[in-house]
């Protein structure tokens, strides 16, 4: 299937931080008639290998996504409700949301509250129950919601939610099925648990103990009106070949590596320094003794909204780039 079919798929499926087993399934099925071996770690962390004689290089991309988790059920039906990850207030309200069940809700605004100084405590979902037994017949205690809207294309862009990060896992499927030949000894690794605090890639790092690493992740594209001048990278400019960002300052050396392949290979790249937020990069390059980490990013407008935003020519050239450094070796 091609780029945005892919990313379509793996998008619709759910998966939040600590039940990422479906979307893991559905990679894993994708990624078997590639791989020489696939297993799944303690913690859940999906490895799909291609051995080679060379050194071990560790490819990762999370697979889990932001969520929202019931706490109380109030008498009139409604639910309050807490996070799994980075969700902000204002950026959910009205959003559709859906639970692995299948039931359906829209998150809404409790009373006055002030959109401006606006909490999760100022939220609620509404699940369409008249009361609070009928609440609890649709949905249980701890039972989490995902967005419920779904990836669309206008033009060469794609909105949709959890690009952040079904798109990386998507670059990396597509490396898979594309490489070539590679001296390598390479492991895909589909994290879990990464927005709860890169907790997946810390235990997979640990396990593999790879010389090389790069971390596949979106990176934000603040480059639409008001938005704060926390990062460099833009929509459209290509693959982002991450400096630093709060979680790690990559390695000089895999920096200079990366960018001297983009132009000799005509990868159209761009530099990437963020000061807010992180990636798996920052837990796989201070496993053990500390490992050689990198980091490669699609700009993403809008990251954790249920309306994020990625451009088709900067996830190619991702592709592009991961795969021309595997094939260095």
């Amino acid at each position: 299937m091609d780029t945005f079919e892919l990313i379509s798929k793996l998008t619709a499926v759910f998966g939040p931080s600590g039940q990422e087993k479906g979307i893991a399934q559905v990679i894993s099925d994708l990624a078997r008639p590639f791989a020489d071996e696939i297993t799944t770690d303690p913690l859940g962390n999906l490895i799909v290998r291609k051995k080679g004689s060379g050194p071990k290089l560790m490819l990762a991309a999370h697979m889990d996504s932001i969520g929202l988790v019931v706490t109380y059920f109030e008498e009139d039906g409604t639910l309050r409700f807490g996070k799994i990850g980075g969700v902000n207030a204002k950026d959910i309200r009205n959003a559709p949301i859906r639970f692995e069940n299948g039931s359906l809700g829209t998150v809404k605004i409790h009373g006055k509250a002030e959109e401006e100084k606006l909490t999760l405590d100022d939220l609620y979902l509404d699940i369409g129950a008249a009361s609070r037994e009928e609440a609890q017949r649709m949905v249980r205690l701890g039972d989490t919601a995902v967005y419920a809207t779904t990836a669309g294309r206008a033009g060469n862009r794609v909105i949709s939610p959890y690009l952040d990060n079904r798109v990386s896992c998507t670059v990396l499927l597509k490396v898979l099925e594309k490489l070539k030949k590679s001296e390598y000894d390479l492991y895909l690794v589909f994290t879990v648990q990464e927005e709860l605090g890169l907790r997946g890639a810390k235990t997979a790092a640990y396990g593999i103990d790879p010389d090389l690493a790069i971390a596949v992740d979106v990176t934000g594209a603040y480059d639409y009106p008001g938005a704060p001048k926390t990062g460099s990278a833009v929509l459209g400019g290509g693959a982002a070949i991450k400096v630093m960002d709060t979680s790690v300052i990559c390695h000089p050396e895999m920096v200079k590596q990366l960018a001297a392949l983009a132009q000799e290979k005509g990868i159209h790249a761009q530099q990437d320094v963020l000061t807010r937020g992180g990636t798996d990069a920052g837990a796989i390059y201070q496993s053990r003794e500390g490992v050689v980490t990198g980091g490669i990013s699609i700009p993403c407008r809008y990251s954790h909204t249920p309306t994020s935003i990625v451009d088709l020519g900067d996830v190619e050239a991702c592709i592009e780039l991961v795969a021309a450094f595997i094939e260095t070796k």
